[in-house]
């Protein structure tokens, strides 16, 4: 079976950072476009960032470019979301997502993780 588990959320003051980690099993990971999307309460789920195994092409969102940093861990399976200087306004639930081919659409996101909770506080 598929599985992508997120992970690293917490409670953060403003300019605080975190670490937020994707494990995933159950498929050949170096051929999956993973993704990190956030929903904060009210809003709908966006794409914050993604990352392509195939030639290590990223994408940002810019409301985080700069900020937050992806990477991938292929012999571990694992995508890290590395956040920095965080803003109240990246308080929600983030999410990690697999895609078989590169997209910065959510609806094209095929297998998603449980999400994790990111609050920062002002």
């Amino acid at each position: 079976d598929v599985q992508l588990q997120a992970s690293g959320g917490g409670l953060v003051q403003a300019g605080g950072s975190l670490r937020l980690p994707c494990a995933a099993s159950g498929f050949r990971f170096d051929d999956y476009v993973i993704g990190w999307f956030r929903q904060a309460p009210g809003k709908e789920r966006e794409e914050v960032s993604c990352i392509d195994p195939s030639d290590g092409s990223t994408y940002y969102a810019d409301s985080v470019k700069g900020r937050f940093t992806i990477s991938r861990d292929n012999a571990k399976n694992t995508v890290y979301l590395q956040m920095n200087s965080l803003k109240p306004e990246d308080t929600a639930v983030y999410y990690c997502a697999a895609s078989s081919h590169w997209t910065i659409e959510r609806l094209q996101y095929g297998y998603w993780g449980q999400g994790t909770q990111v609050t920062v506080s002002s």
